[in-house]
């Protein structure tokens, strides 16, 4: 072979996919290396080719081949058989190993785990091993279904199953009959396995389901500025899943901004966040997460902006990217996702991160940021900073339908702290019945109140 094809097919330099390896003597390594291909994206190993990428060589015999695919055999698991061949270039031989990607990922070298991270072997951790481990099995192991151990009926709070039965006949998804018992309802519902609870029962109406899962928690925490040095408020969350949902939120609507307004008839109430992405952020979070790890969900307040993360990455062949457009449900817990369709926490058809996309747009705020981070999802919402203020204001002044008049007294107020009859009717250049008309107005409303009576009459903005 051409050494301009030779270099061609090597590349550049080593990479994910790529090694360079001068001679046999580094056959552990060279194994170890096929093991990381094959549970990263596959790859090719070039023998014979120095650390700098120049062909130097190797001395090949009869047996040097067959030897060679005898060792890696023997000393992978389950046994890897790669395509190996040999090239010659400028009169020098080389070796190529090419290893394709296994089915499972889960390949071992000398009894070892290795992944292919850049231009590097190194060995896998035993938590990603025993996730990997989890993910080939996970039909078998689904977290959801299996048989929680040592629960018992007593475990099982009753409130909570008719809570569940009230919601889930509002949504006119689910009807049981009044008197049926908890049992039965439980049994209707596939929660009893051989006559046994199984962990989405206690998940959903366990007393204390962080008795037998201290990982089903939501660690929430309100940060003083933008950068996390230093907190204002921190908790964990207990309780079930509806129950850490309706939590996670209150904690939000506790230490975010909220302006109430009113009119002559309604009551007009708007948040610094849209409540309908936060509502389903935790229910995406709540129904997904992987349960087998031992870490909670984190829920992060910043001045700017919320961050939600919870433990498991997307189920392959979902990216971060898919969930901005149109894209299928995969869920990780499949069984609790269709005991939280029965109460309209979540539907079928992964419109879940759509909708927080629309919500955040009908408030005009940036796209959500939807990322993997640290073995998990993280899903970061940007608010409104200080533009919150004046968007409320002008929704404001638009819903009470203000004329010009009333608001040039409002924004006198907001200078000088209050307004007079008399100053009102200097500002606007009107007759004091009119002026009298327009302060009315706006006590009705709730704009202004007043205070003080007779001449010193004042008005100020109403709080």
């Amino acid at each position: 072979m051409k050494t301009k094809n030779l270099s061609k097919l090597i590349g550049s330099s080593e990479s994910t996919t790529i090694e360079w390896k001068p001679s046999l003597s580094q056959i552990n390594e060279i194994i170890e290396s096929i093991a990381g291909f094959s549970n990263t994206d596959g790859g090719r190993i070039f023998i014979g080719i120095s650390k700098h990428g120049d062909a130097i060589g190797i001395s090949i015999g009869k047996d040097t081949i067959e030897k060679l695919a005898n060792r890696i055999a023997q000393h992978t698991e389950p046994r890897i058989h790669p395509h190996i061949t040999v090239t010659k270039t400028d009169g020098k031989e080389i070796i190529i190993i090419n290893v394709k990607e296994s089915h499972d990922k889960l390949a071992l070298a000398n009894g070892r785990p290795y992944v292919r991270v850049g231009k590097s072997t190194r060995q896998m951790s035993k938590d990603e091993y025993e996730h990997r481990i989890l993910e080939k099995h996970k039909d078998k192991l689904q977290f959801d279904t299996q048989v929680c151990k040592g629960a018992k009926l007593k475990d099982i709070d009753n409130n909570k199953v008719r809570w569940f039965l009230d919601k889930a006949k509002e949504e006119k998804r689910l009807v049981v009959p009044a008197r049926t018992t908890v049992k039965d309802v439980l049994a209707r519902l596939n929660l009893i396995k051989n006559g046994q609870l199984i962990n989405a029962a206690i998940l959903f109406f366990g007393r204390e389901p962080q008795k037998f899962f201290v990982q089903a928690k939501i660690r929430v925490a309100r940060f003083k500025g933008t950068e996390g040095n230093d907190y204002l408020d921190m908790k964990v969350l207990e309780g079930t899943i509806p129950e850490l949902r309706e939590k996670a939120l209150s904690f939000i609507a506790e230490h975010t901004k909220h302006a109430v307004f009113f009119d002559a008839n309604q009551r007009f109430d708007k948040w610094e966040y849209p409540f309908r992405a936060l509502e389903e952020i935790f229910n995406n979070a709540l129904a997904h997460r992987d349960y087998w790890s031992s870490a909670d969900i984190h829920l992060s307040i910043y001045d700017d902006r919320i961050e939600v993360w919870n433990p498991g990455e997307l189920p392959k062949p979902l990216t971060p990217a898919m969930l901005k457009r149109k894209h299928l449900s995969i869920p990780r817990n499949r069984f609790l996702a269709e005991r939280l369709y029965y109460i309209k926490y979540i539907e079928h058809w992964g419109k879940g991160t759509n909708r927080i996309v629309e919500a955040m747009r009908e408030e005009k705020l940036s796209d959500p940021i939807f990322e993997e981070l640290s073995g998990g999802l993280n899903v970061t919402l940007m608010g409104p900073g200080k533009a919150f203020e004046k968007v409320i204001e002008d929704q404001k002044l638009h819903k009470l339908d203000l004329n010009d008049r009333q608001k040039k007294a409002i924004k006198f107020i907001k200078q000088h702290g209050e307004i007079s009859r008399k100053q009102y009717v200097d500002l606007a250049g009107i007759s004091v019945r009119q002026a009298n008309r327009d302060l009315n107005d706006l006590i009705d409303k709730k704009v202004v109140a007043p205070i003080g009576s007779g001449r010193s009459l004042r008005y100020k903005w109403r709080e």
